[in-house]
């Protein structure tokens, strides 16, 4: 099985700029401010790439609507398709900035799908059941609070105000959209800011029905997500579940990927802290 022959396609991966204009978290060993000569970096590389489309799988700022203003424009270089997904972090912004994340981003929603190739990208947005992203008095901001204080009384390791949950109108669009896939003869890979597998605690409350959903399907080949910044691997299934470790962790030291799509494998080509891994399917 060589890897000199060419994939299907290829496309990008950075998870977790989380940048901002402050100084650095020594404890936690996050450089915000670096994320903008980071990205770039890793815009530099893909530049010199085929790819399909790059996408950064949330945290694009830690704080601060502002943020965006710094940070957006370094996209702009990127010669591909430049695709986001929400993280919990895009949040971090007055309350009357709620509303305008996903637009400043230029999605077309806070989740939505495309396909490439034969291939159907279903991209989550897990911020939606949460304390944290929904607008002041939102039902989904009640239900957030009501399902943290029960995972929080059976100690749930995943019982964490930073995580969240779908709502079971997302959960059922995921349903569909893999069954539509499967109609169009789709492998799907679905992305999402928050892991679900290996349960770990920085997963989604819910990451139970979204495992059980993945593993039962034969075309869904992979889940891509970042948040938690140290990564992981699990597979449940046939899926794969890659969690993409984060650029704003270190001073120095990148972390991004580009992934090369073949007949029979996926190829992960890791930068920096970011390890390379073959997903056989």
């Amino acid at each position: 099985m060589s890897s000199s022959v060419s994939p299907l396609f290829r496309f990008g991966i950075i998870a977790d700029p989380q940048y901002a204009a402050i100084a650095p978290h020594a404890g936690m060993d996050r450089y915000y401010a670096n994320s903008l000569a980071k990205v770039a970096e890793a815009i530099e590389i893909f530049n010199r790439e085929d790819l399909s489309f790059v996408m950064t799988l949330g945290d694009v700022i830690d704080r601060s609507f502002a943020s965006f203003d710094d940070i957006l424009p370094v996209y702009e270089k990127l010669r591909h398709e430049t695709l986001f997904l929400l993280g919990n972090h895009d949040f971090s912004v007055s309350s009357g900035h709620l509303s305008e994340v996903a637009e400043r981003l230029g999605m077309p929603s806070p989740y939505y799908s495309f396909s490439r190739h034969g291939w159907r990208f279903v991209v989550l947005d897990g911020n939606e059941v949460s304390t944290f992203a929904p607008a002041e008095g939102h039902h989904h901001r009640t239900l957030a609070a009501r399902m943290l204080a029960e995972l929080q009384a059976k100690g749930a390791r995943n019982a964490h105000p930073w995580n969240a949950a779908l709502s079971d109108e997302q959960f059922a669009w995921l349903g569909d959209e893999i069954t539509k896939a499967t109609e169009a003869g789709e492998k799907v890979i679905v992305m999402n800011h928050y892991p679900v597998h290996p349960p770990s605690e920085h997963g989604m409350w819910d990451s139970e029905r979204i495992v059980a959903l993945l593993a039962a399907q034969d075309n869904v080949v992979a889940y891509l997500n970042g948040h938690d910044h140290a990564g992981n691997y699990g597979k449940a299934g046939a899926c794969h579940f890659v969690n993409f470790k984060g650029v704003v962790d270190t001073e120095r030291e990148n972390a991004f990927a580009i992934v090369d799509v073949h007949a029979d494998r996926i190829e992960i080509r890791g930068f920096g802290r970011e390890e390379s891994r073959t997903l056989l399917y």
